[in-house]
């Protein structure tokens, strides 16, 4: 097992078929410790000292990258028509305390039942779509 401190590259150098892919899901790169398998076998531990990112180069040899990718997960997308219906929907979508990604014009939310009850009950027409999914880093503090 390779052990892995830290990314070598935020992007790849090498031609994707240098590349080799270690494919994990969103809440392992809120982790700073854990194991994973790259698609050729190779296995890895993570012992990070700051989180790694989609795309990110962890490990060289001589002949590939290996480079950790988030997998696609399946979210509902809204597309707002107006200002007002997005400030509506944020609002709304606010309250549950859920992942929310804004992107082109679209809201991403986490796939979850009490996000398709509010969808439901308010009639907002919604997709279910299978995508690289980075809600919004959210800090609050009270004074």
């Amino acid at each position: 097992m390779i052990l892995i401190q830290r990314m070598l590259s935020d992007t790849p150098m090498r031609p994707v078929t240098e590349q080799i892919e270690l494919l994990i899901e969103r809440r392992l790169f809120l982790k700073r410790r854990w194991r994973g398998v790259a698609a050729d076998g190779t296995e890895f531990g993570f012992d990070l000292e700051s989180r790694l990112q989609h795309g990110s180069v962890i490990h060289q040899t001589e002949t590939a990258e290996y480079i950790v990718r988030q997998q696609p997960e399946l979210v509902y997308q809204l597309q707002p028509s107006t200002l007002e219906e997005a400030a509506l929907m944020g609002w709304k979508i606010g309250n549950l305390h859920l992942g929310v990604q804004v992107v082109d014009g679209v809201i991403r939310i986490t796939h979850d039942v009490a996000v398709l009850q509010l969808f439901e009950r308010e009639g907002w027409a919604f997709e279910e779509i299978e995508v690289v999914f980075n809600p919004l880093r959210v800090t609050a503090h009270a004074s």
